[in-house]
């Protein structure tokens, strides 16, 4: 068996076993054309190696420099694609023994800043420009796909084309290769590895929870790495103070540098971040299916490349050019109807929730401005969304008859055909109520 083949049997202990049978299964070692320095997979086609690359190149990366001590470039690619460029593949060979896995396209410039990342980006930039001096650590948190490793590999792309030694991991991997270190006697390199970069960059530290050896070790790393005025950031889905399982050394010590929240984007936000990943993925899309796409996804911007590739492949295979019909058929698994389990209770609430009011006065016979728009919305998001007639709707809401109810929905109406926001806004509840559900 070559040492490709062990990669990957490796790898499949670690994810699950529908997703190696669905891509990972389906690579195969060239042990000739692949040295020390390079390894090269082929795939059957583009879509097993966008998928791969975005999601597993970085471990299969790092089970290579576990398994023979240094890193190597890894190259997934179909087999009649694959060039004689050593030249090239040298320079990059080499720039890669200077840091661990960083994804050289995350970068400050690509990041898209809007209100609820700005604080976290000023964070970060900061730090980037002056390591080990302020902010540190640098503990940034916020849920799944919403740029937090984007913004902390940014940082160490910066301190690596600095020539810093930076190493970039996540706790799973930090504790596998703790965990390899220990039955294979080879603590010293874990340790001579973690403690002496200028630079650790640290994934879903949330992981710790519960894991005392590892604890204790890592304690260690953070002190080591503090005392000698080296830059440390992690990453988390949540703040320090609810990671529960932590002991409270560690937990305090998270907390001596910089906390720094990561919010889902607003609207445009997102359609600026679907802008901008067109452009660089070169897929072209009108301004309705781009504001379209925002409106389906509720706060994982890590979607949105995996809809821009589904949406590319599926016109490119099927020779079918992306409308908004289309886009709306490819993407309808985001937009899984669910609607018999959506009742009024649950649309107040969410409005109320979104417009930041209590659902109580939604249904009260306030009138001020803000009342009486999230009222409308919720009686019309209402009528779209489930099977309640108008006169029970109007019994709901506290109102005349259904007449007033038919009177608000008309208006909701107008409001959407003059105005393009008012209309995006609607489609963006309507679609988070009905993911929700």
């Amino acid at each position: 068996m070559n040492i490709g083949q062990e990669i990957l049997n490796t790898l499949k202990e670690e994810i699950t076993e529908v997703e190696f049978n669905r891509y990972i299964k389906h690579l195969t070692y060239d042990a000739k054309k692949s040295n020390s320095n390079s390894a090269i997979f082929y795939a059957p086609n583009a879509i097993v190696i966008s998928w791969i690359k975005n999601k597993y190149s970085e471990k299969i990366a790092h089970l290579f420099e576990i398994k023979i001590g240094h890193k190597v470039l890894i190259t997934i690619t179909l087999k009649n694609r694959i060039q004689s460029k050593k030249k090239t593949e040298k320079i990059v060979e080499v720039k890669q023994q200077g840091s661990s896995l960083l994804n050289p396209s995350h970068s400050f410039s690509n990041f898209m800043v809007g209100g609820s990342n700005q604080f976290a980006y000023a964070a970060v930039k900061s730090v980037s420009e002056n390591a080990g001096k302020v902010y540190n650590p640098l503990f940034i948190y916020g849920g799944v796909g919403l740029g937090k490793t984007h913004l902390m590999q940014a940082a160490g792309n910066v301190f690596y084309n600095e020539g810093k030694v930076v190493i970039y991991t996540t706790v799973e991997q930090f504790l596998n290769d703790f965990t390899r270190s220990i039955r294979n006697n080879t603590m010293e390199r874990f340790r001579e590895k973690y403690r002496k970069c200028d630079v650790l960059l640290i994934d879903d530290i949330q992981f710790l929870s519960n894991k005392e050896g590892i604890q204790e070790e890592f304690f260690h790393t953070f002190e080591a790495l503090k005392g000698d005025g080296k830059q440390i950031i992690f990453t988390a889905d949540k703040h320090p103070k609810k990671i529960g399982g932590l002991e409270a050394r560690l937990q305090s010590r998270f907390e001596w540098g910089l906390v720094a929240d990561i919010q889902p984007p607003e609207l445009e936000t997102k359609i600026a971040i679907i802008e901008k990943k067109c452009e660089i993925n070169k897929v072209v899309l009108t301004k309705e299916i781009i504001n379209y796409i925002a409106t389906v996804i509720d706060s994982n911007v890590r979607e949105i490349e995996g809809i821009l590739s589904k949406l590319h492949a599926y016109s490119q295979l099927m020779h079918i050019d992306i409308d908004l019909e289309f886009t709306k058929n490819v993407l309808k698994d985001q937009m899984s109807e669910k609607r018999a389990n959506i009742d009024m209770d649950t649309i107040t609430q969410y409005v109320a929730k979104d417009l930041n009011i209590k659902p109580s006065e939604i249904k009260s016979k306030g009138r001020s401005k803000n009342i009486v728009y999230a009222r409308r919305i919720s009686i019309f998001i209402c009528r779209e969304l489930t099977k309640n007639t108008m006169p029970q709707l109007a019994q709901y809401f506290g109102m005349k008859d259904h007449t007033a109810i038919s009177h608000t929905i008309k208006k909701i109406n107008d409001l959407i055909k003059e105005d393009e926001d008012f209309r995006l806004k609607i489609e963006e509840l309507t679609n988070k109520i009905t993911a929700s559900s």
